[in-house]
């Protein structure tokens, strides 16, 4: 897929445009500066797919595109498309050469015939935008193309769907020259990915500061993954009814060697941007079940969280399956967790993915449940095994609160479906007894313990068992 107009070009499109747009009001004084458009020639499309001529931009309406009636601002977007890595791993390239065809023509058909659309490279558009009328002009035009590329795709028999991210940069406030303006729609784009994908954020001057920050992380992270220098820590999972362990969730900790523990809220989002959360999720799920095959107990499970990402990944299950007969765990007593997310990317493959994961033996839990996309119809059509309530709705948790309500009723129904029910994040006393009250089967949090290193879980484990015995 060679694409639109090219990073080269679009760079000197807009060096003309900063050099006129100070001293220039209207186009009749700028001139015109007509853009050349490249045809698409996809590189994966088989013999009875469209050829080059078929799938050419000019088809798109970009043939003629000029730069016009500039006045004196204009706007640079800067967009990328969401996990597009994880449609051309999953899908193959014909399908993502395929997705950013149609990507392309919702965007033109979403701008003005003056503003100018151009591919800089894989996944990633930029869009010039001339006589801003006001920021909100932008946050408009901003949420109409996030809207339109959002709406699902059916491309060769897959239903879709994705999102994309916008930086927004501001000609002449943000820069006064093409590069000046690039770097900083791509640093108010890298705040986007860095905290809500899908959404859009402008430029400001304090990014400068934060993606250094991050791509520092992101370095150190790939040596740290490199050179597996993280490690994992356990937090128990108790049994309401009996006061027991039943097992624990393991949970990536990466011990910096100058900046000391880094919260994992920095460096996982950082993995999955990365596709280092593929071999830091591999690394993590071997760890866990090599841990728990020695725990010796076999009623002792241990619960591994599984990124969209990962889960995506075409050799997953592969993964799994040799994890287990390496570390000889029985796949009972592992217990892989999801997220809600993974439904809006791609449910079918999600079941399928499921499906096949549990034909191994181990069991599926869906992970903070209640705060995406999920719906009963997810619940009644994928095999899970076990619903995680999430902390938000247990740090409310009270007698006649909504919140109470929410939890009595996803007990409820996890229940008549045969699943069971795990909350998160239980930090008192009162929070326990509810929830036993309620039902709900299992728990974990740290009025029972912060997850501790790997050396400290036979401590752990005896002295539950210990309290088990005294209470028996």
């Amino acid at each position: 897929l060679t694409g639109l107009p090219n990073r080269r070009l679009f760079r000197s499109t807009l060096d003309h445009m900063c050099a006129r747009s100070t001293v220039a009001p209207n186009a009749a004084e700028v001139g015109c500066t007509e853009l050349e458009v490249i045809d698409i020639a996809p590189r994966h499309l088989g013999p009875k797919g469209p050829g080059p001529k078929d799938l050419g931009l000019q088809d798109l309406g970009l043939k003629d595109l000029k730069l016009v009636d500039l006045g004196l601002e204009f706007a640079v977007l800067f967009i990328d498309l969401d996990r597009f890595k994880v449609v051309n791993d999953t899908l193959g390239h014909r399908v993502g050469d395929l997705l950013l065809l149609e990507v392309a023509t919702r965007l033109r058909a979403a701008l003005q015939p003056a503003d100018v659309l151009a591919r800089l490279g894989g996944d990633e558009f930029a869009i010039v935008v001339g006589s801003i009328s006001s920021r909100h002009a932008l946050e408009v035009l901003a949420c109409r193309l996030t809207e339109a590329v959002g709406q699902p795709y059916e491309i060769d028999g897959h239903r879709i769907r994705s999102s994309i991210s916008i930086g927004i940069a501001v000609a002449p406030s943000d820069g006064g020259n093409a590069e000046d303006l690039l770097m900083a729609a791509d640093l108010a784009l890298y705040a986007v990915k860095a905290s809500a994908r899908g959404t859009f954020r402008f430029y400001q001057q304090c990014m400068n500061e934060g993606i250094n920050d991050r791509r520092q992380v992101e370095v150190d992270l790939r040596e740290a993954v490199e050179k597996e220098e993280l490690e994992l820590h356990y937090q128990p999972i108790i049994d309401l009814r009996r006061n027991a362990i039943t097992g624990f969730e393991a949970l990536a900790r990466w011990r910096h060697p100058l900046k000391g523990m880094v919260p994992p809220a920095i460096f996982i989002p950082v993995a999955e941007d990365t596709g280092l959360i593929i071999a830091l999720g591999a690394w993590a799920l071997r760890q866990a079940c090599r841990t728990a095959a020695r725990w010796g107990d076999e009623d002792l499970k241990i619960a591994v969280n599984l990124s969209p990402v990962q889960f995506s990944a075409p050799d997953l299950y592969n993964t799994v399956k040799s994890v287990l007969a390496e570390t000889g765990l029985a796949p009972q007593r592992l217990e892989l967790e999801i997220t809600e997310r993974l439904f809006i990317e791609d449910s079918e493959k999600t079941l399928s993915t499921l499906h096949r994961l549990k034909q191994l033996g181990v069991r599926i839990a869906m992970d903070d449940f209640g705060t995406g996309y999920s719906s009963l119809s997810y619940l009644r059509s994928f095999p899970y095994d076990m619903i995680k309530v999430d902390r938000a709705f247990v740090s409310d948790l009270a007698a006649g609160t909504e919140h109470a309500v929410i939890v009595q009723a996803v007990v409820s129904i996890a229940r008549a479906l045969g699943m069971t029910t795990t909350a998160e994040g239980v930090e008192t006393d009162a929070q326990k007894e509810y929830l036993t009250a309620l039902g709900c089967d299992q728990a974990q949090g740290y009025l029972f313990s912060r997850p501790v290193p790997v050396e400290q879980v036979p401590a752990v484990i005896a002295a539950w068992s210990a309290a088990e015995t005294l209470a028996a």
